[in-house]
């Protein structure tokens, strides 16, 4: 994950649109006082999980899927997780590779249980057609092996699903430079660490390498927490509801700047605490803050990459 750390770092250094306040880190750090809140990986009930097998094929469909929510304003990521996990519990064979590659709009809807068109359907249908493939031609259709072909490491789980599944690959190019975000094949690996806790197939000997994952809530919580400041023109196209582009300076900036101040974070609070606070666990808590304000105002990108 370095190159996700060096990377953003680059950018937060060259932002013209978004600046890291070291002051509002601080402020942020001695509120937590080294110790930020506990969130329950499952807080609300919404995954499936039978410590098995099935719970990581589950986890791999659910985060190839786990975008671009904001265009249906009903729609949401617990909508995704439990709609996921119904279709499972009703039908064991639903996210088999074979069934994977031949699903199509509405019957996606169908598992989801979803009135209408989804966001990005398109694109949603095509990855669970690429994971499917992927899987049956090299992982004898199971994630599982994925995951068990990567010795307990984090980055190197991060690394196979990026080389073997381009919709995983979620990097940018800014001011000429390559940025690394990959936010979806982090997150499977925190999904599995906080899922198994820790254990079995989420035991990890380097979960303290994988970093935030950079989505629309972090970065708008970390503005109201005075962490993030935004030009007066990115703040203007983000209050009036405007779309950025994806791959734009703006969003690369808001996402990599995202990053790179949790980072800096997670380094004063070790400084200040003498604590390892993993970003894994600053994530979650930035998270479950930012999806109880209501209010909260997030940029708007179409990507498939959060």
């Amino acid at each position: 994950m370095e190159e996700v750390r060096s990377s953003s770092a680059w950018v937060a250094t060259h932002s013209s649109h978004v600046v890291v306040n070291s002051s509002g880190i601080e402020k942020v750090v001695d509120t937590i006082e080294g110790s930020i809140p506990k969130v329950e990986w499952n807080y609300e009930g919404i995954h499936y999980f039978d410590n098995g097998p099935l719970t990581v094929q589950y986890l791999f469909v659910l985060d190839a899927l786990n975008f671009c929510f904001w265009p249906d304003k009903d729609l949401n990521y617990d909508n995704l997780a439990s709609g996921l996990k119904e279709a499972l519990e009703k039908d064991k064979s639903v996210f088999d590779a074979d069934r994977l590659q031949k699903y199509t709009g509405p019957q996606l809807r169908e598992l989801l249980k979803w009135p209408r068109p989804l966001p990005l359907e398109d694109e949603r249908v095509r990855l669970l057609h690429e994971v499917g493939k992927e899987l049956e031609r090299n992982f004898g259709g199971k994630a599982v092996n994925i995951v068990e072909s990567c010795g307990k490491s984090a980055v190197s789980l991060v690394a196979t699903i990026t080389r073997h599944f381009p919709g995983f690959r979620d990097h940018s190019v800014y001011k000429g430079h390559q940025v690394f975000l990959y936010k979806r094949a982090q997150i499977f690996a925190a999904d599995l660490w906080g899922a198994f806790k820790g254990q079995g197939y989420g035991e990890f000997n380097d979960i303290g390498s994988i970093t935030i994952f950079a989505d629309y809530i972090v970065p708008a919580v970390l503005k109201q927490l005075g962490v993030l400041k935004y030009s007066s023109t990115l703040s203007s196209i983000i209050e009036a509801n405007n779309e950025i582009g994806s791959g734009t300076e703006e969003e690369v900036e808001l996402r990599a700047c995202s990053i790179y101040a949790v980072e800096k974070m997670r380094e004063l609070i070790k400084i200040k605490s003498g604590k390892q606070v993993l970003s894994v666990e600053l994530d979650l808590w930035l998270w479950s803050y930012g999806i109880q304000c209501p209010s909260l105002q997030h940029h708007r990108t179409l990507s498939i990459y959060y």
